[in-house]
């Protein structure tokens, strides 16, 4: 039995699309599974979301919303560019809690055969790096870092994070989360004419 159309918002079925995908992976999830977990017809998510493509690209972006929203804050905040580095770093890193990077590495491997959920995971991850970027300029213009080629230490920053955290992710107990964090600590230090020291 279905739910009546008019009953269940666009939100639901990117939220049941979210807990579906978490579970089997984008790889292994058919819209009929998530149809079947929403209450719904094939039919209905096709009206809202058109191709299987649109809809596993929206149901990314808004799991990443929340960070999103975090991100917002963290450039938004009062403080020195140091200070909102420091928060930048811990927030973009893997926690305990690592659903958020596992989705990420999923959706970054889908994304070579789904060009709707490319287009989107490389719009997130562009967010990123917009703010790393803002907030190295903001500290060299400062005099806190000192920093030749902003876009470059951008880049390398966040793709060492990246490639570190897809480590901790998906190899478990090789790299402590203590090490990945010495690890880009030392590396953004380097970048930016800083002690490690600063960034703890």
């Amino acid at each position: 039995m279905t739910r009546g159309f008019g009953r269940l918002r666009r939100e639901d079925l990117l939220r049941t699309a979210c807990d579906v995908i978490a579970a089997q992976g984008f790889g292994h999830t058919r819209t009929a599974d998530i149809a079947q977990a929403a209450g719904v017809s094939q039919a209905l998510l096709f009206y809202h979301f058109e191709t299987k493509e649109k809809l596993f690209a929206q149901a990314f972006a808004y799991a990443a919303q929340r960070d999103l929203e975090t991100l917002t804050k963290v450039e938004g905040a009062d403080g020195s560019p140091l200070e909102r580095l420091r928060v930048l770093l811990r927030f973009y890193s893997p926690t305990g809690r690592s659903k958020s990077w596992a989705l990420w590495i999923d959706a970054w491997a889908e994304s070579m055969r789904n060009a709707e959920l490319e287009e989107m995971s490389r719009r997130i991850d562009l967010r990123w790096k917009q703010a790393l970027r803002a907030i190295i300029d903001e500290g060299a213009e400062a005099g806190a870092f000192t920093c030749a080629d902003p876009d470059g230490s951008t880049w390398r920053i966040v793709s060492l994070i990246d490639g570190l955290s897809t480590q901790a992710t998906v190899h478990k107990r090789v790299l402590s989360q203590a090490r990945l964090a010495e690890f880009v600590r030392t590396a953004t230090a380097g970048e930016l004419g800083l002690s490690p020291d600063a960034l703890r």
